[in-house]
């Protein structure tokens, strides 16, 4: 294997590629989807039974009287819960699916005499107890926010068709009850108590034990989940940073990322020879690694297997954030993955970087400006500043932040001022006015990590709100023209989502659907501030570099893309504790779940 991108041989392309996920656990899922719907819908309906999917019905796991309805409902939706299990290769979705059907069965037979009921369970069952070895993915990270979202899911979805149950008999309802009756009857029904709607016949018996169900199952899935071991998502050891740390001395010019992979909310794999990581998190079902692989590129096939690997026994999907040019050809070679360009991460080379010249104009005026109102600028490596200083700048940088979520994964750390990231660099900005608040004079942060022995790439920017404007500017360009005494020679900055579609969309002879491409852009700009940093990191005329997002298939980009945007804290599925409540962490640790937010507000 020659130097550069290594090649892929025959058997690693035979492991890691493997054969495309088996047809019938998909099948399996969207029989055990078909069939719940269906059994939901003639526990429902009492017409439905009438009809002419009767025959259908007769045959589906369930009674048909009182109990006949909660037995419906409850096989139907528990088949619904089980189907994205199944789909998924899922071990216990498989065990209680084979656990659910002989008793569905068992109902045919003793509440029907059905054998037709019975043989039809037994129909579903057979595949899955022929292709068992197909159901072997473990578990996902598992914390007790499962419980919290169970309970709205589930309580919702009893409501609404809780709702459609009391409403399914109007033939046999006592009077003309109005919507708020029947919400009244459902909320009663959950919980066991008889409501103020009331049926002529055995009717009252059904709709009450159809309720019952509904909210039995609620309360069980819940507290099943609150209480079962809890299983967090992995962190980086001490052991594994350690060992890291021992990769990015060797390799680490080679990623302005690679540094990031230091983050302890990750966990990481390694190759067989140690010689190269991968480092990622679960978010939602899929395995987000960021950056390239860490280590020696001879060795990262091994650690991509690893990765892969561990993706397969968990069935979760594959997926890789900014990449490299390079780190996307080993992935794909390696994998079988596909490729697609992201957007560019904007380099500057220190020694072509000068505020002369027509192009530095409006970045020369504002920092002069900003100058001359008495600011002054500080750029120091971390271990060179005192404890004190470096207390007040943790919290100036968490008091500071913009929103209540940390946002950051693929280029933030999550951390400033810990004792073994003593190499990066801390820019500050100062104005003393006489009123000196609780950071001292303090104004704005910028905190870089190293890009190996002669770089730095940008972590986080903070700044005082009632600042001037222009104090990001200010520091970058301090930063920049002190790299030089601090040995730094390239420095990255802010990465542009789908910079080369905004810029080649402006310019003269521009096609219509390119234009609409990036007017779609500017539009989404107003959330996600993708124009402005494509314009914030061009002041500063940086050389581009493409970065790249690796992907499976089309289809999973819509979930990779929500996953990695959780990831990145735009959407926050958790319910954060009140910021009075949040425990501060101790000094010189900072707590992993803060993220350091990488987006900029060009002011």
């Amino acid at each position: 294997m020659s130097g550069g991108v290594p090649t892929r041989s025959p058997r690693v392309r035979r492991v890691l590629r493997g054969p495309r996920p088996e047809a019938v656990p998909a099948l399996v899922g969207r029989a055990c989807a078909l069939v719940g719907l269906v059994d939901i819908a003639a526990g429902v309906f009492p017409r439905f039974r009438h009809s002419r999917m009767h025959t259908i019905a007769e045959v589906l796991p369930g009674a048909l009287g009182p109990f006949a309805a909660a037995l419906s409902l409850s096989a139907g939706v528990l088949l619904l819960l089980l189907a994205h299990g199944l789909k998924r290769h899922k071990r216990r979705a498989w065990r209680a699916a084979v656990v659910l059907l002989p008793a569905g069965a068992m109902a045919q037979f003793t509440y029907r005499h059905s054998l037709v009921g019975v043989l039809v369970s037994l129909a579903l069952l057979a595949p899955l107890l022929r292709h068992r070895d197909q159901f072997t993915a473990l578990p996902d990270p598992r914390s007790r926010w499962r419980a919290l979202a169970n309970f709205v899911l589930m309580g919702a979805g009893s409501l609404a068709l809780g709702l459609v149950i009391v409403s399914a008999h109007p033939n046999r309802m006592v009077g003309d009850p109005s919507l708020a009756d029947r919400i009244t009857h459902v909320l009663y029904g959950l919980f066991g108590f008889e409501g103020p709607v009331d049926y002529q016949g055995n009717t009252s018996w059904t709709v009450a034990f159809s309720l019952g169900a509904l909210g039995l199952l609620t309360a069980v899935t819940t507290i099943y989940l609150a209480f079962r071991p809890e299983h967090p998502a992995a962190r980086l050891t001490e052991e594994d940073e350690a060992h890291l740390r021992a990769l990015l001395d060797k390799h680490g010019s080679r990623d302005s990322l690679g540094h990031f992979a230091l983050r302890r909310d990750k966990a990481v794999v390694f190759s067989p020879s140690g010689k190269a990581a991968v480092t990622y998190r679960v978010v939602s079902g899929v395995m987000l690694a960021s950056g390239d692989p860490i280590g020696d590129v001879e060795a990262w096939p091994g650690a991509i297997e690893r990765f892969m690997d561990e993706a397969r026994a968990h069935s979760w999907t594959p997926a890789v954030m900014g990449c490299s040019e390079t780190g996307g050809e080993v992935w794909t070679r390696e994998t079988g993955l596909d490729a697609l360009e992201l957007g560019d991460e904007a380099v500057v080379d220190v020694a072509d970087f000068s505020l002369a010249g027509r192009a530095m104009r409006n970045v020369r005026q504002m920092v002069k400006r900003i100058e001359r109102a008495g600011y002054e600028t500080r750029v120091r490596r971390v271990r060179d500043v005192g404890e004190a200083e470096l207390e007040r700048i943790r919290r100036a940088a968490e008091d500071w932040r913009g929103t209540d979520t940390e946002r950051g994964f693929s280029m933030a750390l999550g951390r400033i001022g810990d004792p073994a990231d003593g190499d990066c660099l801390i820019a500050t900005a100062h104005k003393s006015d006489g009123h000196p608040g609780p950071y001292g004079d303090l104004k704005a942060i910028l905190h870089f990590v190293p890009w190996g022995t002669d770089g730095a790439s940008l972590d986080l920017m903070r700044r005082d709100r009632s600042a001037d404007p222009g104090m990001n500017e200010l520091l970058i360009v301090a930063a920049l023209q002190a790299a030089p005494r601090l040995g730094v020679t390239r420095v990255s900055l802010n990465f542009a989502m789908f910079r080369s579609a905004l810029a080649r969309g402006e310019k003269i002879g521009a096609g219509p659907v390119l234009r609409a491409w990036r007017g779609l852009l500017v539009f989404l700009s107003r959330w996600f501030q993708i124009e402005s940093l494509y314009k914030f990191n061009a002041k500063f005329q940086p050389r581009w570099e493409p970065r790249f997002v690796v992907y499976r298939a089309s289809g999973d980009l819509p979930r990779i893309g929500f996953a990695a945007m959780q990831a990145e804290g735009f959407v926050n599925l958790a319910l954060p504790l009140p910021r009075f409540l949040r425990r501060r962490t101790a000094p010189g640790r900072v707590c992993a779940h803060q993220t350091a937010e990488r987006n900029v507000r060009a002011a």
